[in-house]
């Protein structure tokens, strides 16, 4: 019996669906692209400035291409039934090639989330392949081979072999390596506080000295912070004013690719890949108490849309659940501020709100169940009502100085019943004017000012989505190239530019700044939307770029100075007797035998000879090992992240997860470590575990 064929992209998604449909049908998946330029070639042929794709059928999918030539030989018909976004369109566009049929031959059915009738509704009402959009994606594809292929070579050749340059990812790299550099660049100026707890834990900052307006950072003098404080330690302090405000909070808009990105990575400690990796998962199909199905909608969305029906859902269950008086007059409707935005798709939210958290607790593994809930809980949140908070400000004076203490209590939780409340009540006590308050504690504290932070990954991509570099697919996928080509590190959280990545950013920056200037790659990103409405024509995309980068790659051929430089050992090669140098390589320098291609001896960089007595020459934190006495500690790192080692390695095999400090244990000589954890920093001694108190010099 002959029966309906239809080709999603994953085998979970697939089995899916296929529990869904009835016997007439078989869901088969592509596996992903079954169709792509060549590994081993350019892949792109200029023919009268035409850019024509040599596409050519994966080497890992020509027997899974013939299963479904056969199988769609045989079926009475063939829908393709990838993903909606771009690169979705574009799979379905090769799988039609790839069964040799005409990209309009084959209905093409669409849905935003994985359940029974979203899947039935998407079959009455099929459609044709959305040819701008497969273009759109062809030009970001082609591109980004251009880039790839003709900027990667002379990266090579000018700094390191192994290093490569992407449209995105070189953007992306500029934003981390600026970064660093204005913190490498920041000098920190002391500033000084006074602060203050009267009686009943009080705590109150200074706000006004003589009727002149006190802010933090303009406390710089010494001298005249000194004679403030002495000026507070004098007189009695009454309450002056009291200040009640009220304030309402509005609930946050569902989540899309982004925002989930960034929430999963600050609540969750989720990185950017996790999060899409787990989301796939629970769009594509899970074990639910009603059976198989996606639990959630499509992942990759930059739109804040919802459905009316699942908007009518989430107020029945909301009314049912928590009590009319959460429940806005109302609905609630989001738009999205971010920049080519696909309005036409729908928010991350549950396909079904009858699969709770507390349900989803017996069906979901630890980690999905944690994404789903806030997926969930953010949902119901965005349409509940606003919170009420009482924002309370205390102004206590003497005859010369204000001090303010300020508390918040919630009046009405509103969406926090859903999604919970971050910021805990500092309820004040009852104080009335004219109240007269003791001193508990007066201090005059010294602060340094701070360096902007290093961006997280949930700030990397906050900043890509808001200078419209990229788009939802593309957020992890940059990273994770970033990391894995070791342009940066990640250590706590933080992305760290390695020394190469420096190399690399200085020289696009001289010769190929429209390739990592972030004005540029959002403009592109815009031109590639004009494609996808039919507005624009991608192969004048593809001239328009092609032509000007590749004057430029040929000019850097001869223009670009090269950055490999030859750090000679003075050793002999025990293989060959030639001379040993420091080379550089894709993962980090090593030492290797100048007679290279014809002498293969290399092993790795150590500090210095094996057979040198002297101490090492490489620079370290200044302080000697408290072990063999003899060599300079360092800083190293490994795939744990930062350590400190001694620099005589591996005659000396010392190593502290914590930075020695310089300073010895007064109990038993041992050298202290500064340990920084959430209660404070400190010193602790490595070998007795004795603690001292860390002061920094002001």
């Amino acid at each position: 019996m002959k029966k309906n064929l239809i080709i999603v992209e994953s085998p979970a998604k697939a089995k899916t669906i296929g529990n869904f449909l009835g016997k007439n049908y078989e869901v088969i998946a592509s596996k992903g692209h079954i169709r792509d330029l060549p590994k081993t070639s350019f892949g792109i042929k200029i023919e009268n400035d035409e850019f024509i794709p040599e596409y050519k059928i994966t080497t890992d999918h020509s027997s899974l291409v013939k299963e479904l030539k056969s199988k769609a030989k045989d079926a009475t018909q063939v829908f393709l039934a990838t993903d909606e976004d771009r690169e979705g369109e574009a799979i379905a566009y090769h799988i039609a090639k790839a069964l040799g049929k005409d990209e309009n031959s084959l209905p093409r059915i669409v849905f935003h989330e994985v359940t029974k009738s979203a899947i039935e509704d998407a079959l009455k009402s099929p459609r044709k392949l959305n040819m701008s959009s497969v273009n759109a994606q062809q030009a970001r594809r082609l591109l980004d081979r251009i880039v790839g292929y003709k900027l990667s070579p002379l990266l090579g050749q000018k700094i390191q072999k192994g290093l490569s340059a992407g449209r995105v990812q070189s953007a992306a790299l500029k934003i981390i390596v600026d970064r660093e550099k204005e913190i490498k660049a920041f000098i920190p100026l002391e500033y000084f506080s006074i602060d203050m707890i009267f009686a009943k834990d009080l705590e109150a900052e200074l706000v006004e000295f003589d009727k002149a307006k006190i802010e933090k950072l303009t406390l710089t003098n010494k001298d005249r912070a000194k004679l403030i404080f002495e000026e507070c330690k004098k007189g009695e302090f009454i309450i002056k004013e009291i200040e009640s405000k009220e304030r309402k909070i509005a609930p946050p808009p569902p989540f899309m690719t982004s925002t989930l990105q960034q929430s999963a990575s600050n609540q969750l400690g989720f990185s950017p890949k996790k999060t899409m990796m787990i989301a796939q998962k629970l769009y594509e199909g899970v074990n639910t108490h009603q059976g198989t199905m996606g639990v959630i909608t499509y992942m990759r969305t930059d739109s804040l849309n919802l459905a009316k029906e699942a908007i009518k859902a989430a107020r029945i269950f909301i009314k049912e659940n928590f009590g009319e008086n959460y429940l806005p007059p109302k609905e609630k409707l989001y738009t999205t501020k971010t920049k080519g935005a696909q309005e036409a798709h729908e928010a991350i939210r549950p396909t079904n709100l009858d699969f709770t958290p507390e349900i989803a607790n017996k069906f979901l593994e630890k980690d999905e169940l944690k994404l789903y809930t806030l997926i969930y809980n953010r949902f119901l949140a965005c349409q509940m009502k606003e919170a009420l908070s009482q924002i309370q400000n205390v102004f206590v004076k003497n005859d010369r100085a204000v001090f303010k203490i300020s508390g918040r209590k919630i009046l009405f939780d509103g969406y926090y019943k859903a999604y919970g409340d971050k910021d805990k009540d500092k309820i004040l006590p009852d104080l009335k004017n004219s109240q007269s308050l003791k001193i508990q504690n007066l201090e005059l504290n010294s602060h340094l000012t701070e360096p902007p932070p290093r961006y997280s990954e949930a700030g990397l991509v906050k900043k890509l989505e808001s200078l419209g570099i990229g788009r939802p697919s593309t957020y992890a996928p940059t990273i994770s190239i970033l990391t894995s080509r070791d342009y940066v590190r990640i250590d706590k959280k933080q992305l760290i530019p390695t020394e190469v990545a420096f190399n690399v950013t200085e020289i696009l920056e001289k010769n190929f700044s429209d390739i990592v200037e972030s004005e540029f790659s959002a403009k592109l990103e815009n031109t590639l939307d004009l494609v996808a409405e039919d507005k624009a024509n991608w192969q004048e995309v593809l001239r328009e770029f092609y032509y000007p980068f590749m004057r430029k790659i040929e000019e850097g051929k001869t223009k670009i100075k090269s950055q490999k430089t030859i750090t000679k050992l003075g050793e002999t090669c025990p293989d060959c007797g030639g001379e040993l140098a420091i080379r550089k390589g894709r993962y980090g320098e090593f030492v290797a035998c100048l007679n290279f291609p014809k002498c293969k001896y290399s092993r790795n960089l150590k500090t210095q000879n094996e057979n040198s007595k002297e101490a090492p020459k490489k620079s370290g934190i200044g302080i000697t090992c408290p072990k063999c006495k003899n060599a300079e500690l360092m800083e190293r790192f490994s795939k744990r992240g930062k350590f400190y080692g001694c620099g005589a390695y591996p005659k000396c095999d010392f190593i502290s997860k914590y930075k020695p400090s310089g300073e010895f244990c007064k109990e038993c000589g041992e050298m202290l470590v500064i340990k920084e954890l959430k209660k404070g920093t400190f010193l602790e001694c490595l070998k007795c575990k004795t603690k001292k108190e860390f002061n920094e010099a002001l």
